[in-house]
């Protein structure tokens, strides 16, 4: 296995990971910002009234989307097996 190789499993691991995160952080930034913003504007400090919405918010988001989530994982894992020979060197 050589160092493009390394490089390459990396680079997919990498876009795997971000495709697989990316429905979590944006909702919880957006949900954040606008939370923030009616705090803003309705002069309340309270900080349950932001972590809890964002909390649920994400545990709902990886409950309706865990089938797509595990799809995608199994999918994935299962590229990397039949190409195993590949990355060990043999034919």
């Amino acid at each position: 296995m050589n160092p493009d190789m390394v490089a390459e499993l990396l680079r997919q691991l990498m876009k795997e990971a971000m495709i697989l995160s990316a429905p979590l952080l944006i909702s919880a930034a957006l949900l954040s910002f606008l939370l923030s913003l009616v705090q803003t504007l309705t002069s309340l400090q309270e900080q349950s009234l932001t972590s809890v919405p964002r909390l649920a918010a994400v545990a709902a988001i990886l409950l309706v989307g865990m089938p797509w989530f595990l799809e995608r994982m199994a999918s994935y894992t299962h590229l990397l097996l039949t190409d195993l020979h590949r990355y060990l060197g043999q034919n």
